[in-house]
């Protein structure tokens, strides 16, 4: 092999160094994108997130109801791996009126012989409706610990915008539970 087609040593060194800066900035940067991306979601009301949490929604004054037009609202949930948990809607879909608060709940159930942990992460589609659902109550703001064979109904009270866009006709409101693990 020629010797002069290789760098000098010190050059390898300078090399290496580059090489983990890169992946110290790229390890940091992997823990940054977790709340740069829910601030991203909150801000433009992307992913389900709405624009306002659920206190500074109490302290707005109500929409007005816009009697003239109807919206079907669905309901769905999805259990992640890893919790033996059975979650239905009680009212799989219901009917409203924009500006109109409305109360549901779904029925939660822990299938097993532990007590488990869990926390819902809503997402409203279409995205452009998650600007103008607004929740005020819902179990999806803090974890949810159920004894084994525990079973529980859940609220969520929420209104949707009567400013919402005269094209949307129908959202769906879809939750996704995870285990989580207890708050100390």
């Amino acid at each position: 092999m020629n010797e002069a087609a290789l760098p000098p040593p010190r050059k390898h060194g300078r090399l290496v160094v580059r090489l983990l800066l890169l992946a110290v900035a790229f390890f940091a940067f992997g823990f940054a994108l977790v709340p740069l991306y829910d601030t991203f979601c909150e801000a433009v009301g992307f992913n389900g997130k709405t624009l306002r949490d659920a206190t500074q929604a109490k302290d707005l004054p109500p929409s007005a109801v816009d009697y003239s037009r109807k919206l079907d609202v669905q309901f769905t949930s999805t259990l992640m791996p890893g919790l033996p948990w059975e979650i239905r809607p009680l009212e799989p879909a219901i009917e409203l009126h924009p500006g109109e608060l409305r109360t549901t709940r779904f029925l939660v159930r822990n299938l097993s012989d532990q007590t488990i942990v869990g926390q819902a992460v809503p997402s409203v589609s279409p995205t452009v409706a998650a600007r103008s659902f607004q929740k005020l109550d819902c179990f999806c703001f803090t974890q949810q610990t159920l004894a084994p064979g525990e079973s529980r109904e859940m609220a969520l009270t929420f209104v949707v915008d009567s400013g919402i866009n005269k094209d949307i006709s129908e959202l769906t409101l879809a939750y996704a539970f995870f285990p989580a693990p207890p708050k100390p």
